[in-house]
């Protein structure tokens, strides 16, 4: 169970999850265009409207985004992290 706030029924707090795995887990995230800058602010501007994908480390930080799902998976796959869903 992961819970945002530290209390004794939590088996994971924010801060163990942002650690699991040391750097070799990672998720995808679905993004919208507009939304590249909040996720890196130093991206160059994007055309509105683009369904784009963030593979990100467990802690949030991204690796990298691409237009297609399955670039982000290749770049997985490359960089040999292991894929988890979150829901």
């Amino acid at each position: 169970m992961f819970n945002e706030t530290k209390n004794e029924s939590a088996l994971l707090t924010s801060d163990q999850l942002a650690r699991l795995g040391g750097g070799r887990v990672a998720y995808l995230k679905p993004i919208r265009s507009e939304d590249l800058v909040k996720l890196l602010p130093q991206a160059p501007e994007v055309q509105p409207g683009l369904q784009l994908f963030a593979l990100l480390g467990a802690d949030g930080s991204p690796i990298a985004v691409t237009d297609t799902r399955n670039a982000a998976l290749a770049n997985a796959i490359e960089q040999e992290l292991e894929m988890v869903s979150l829901h």
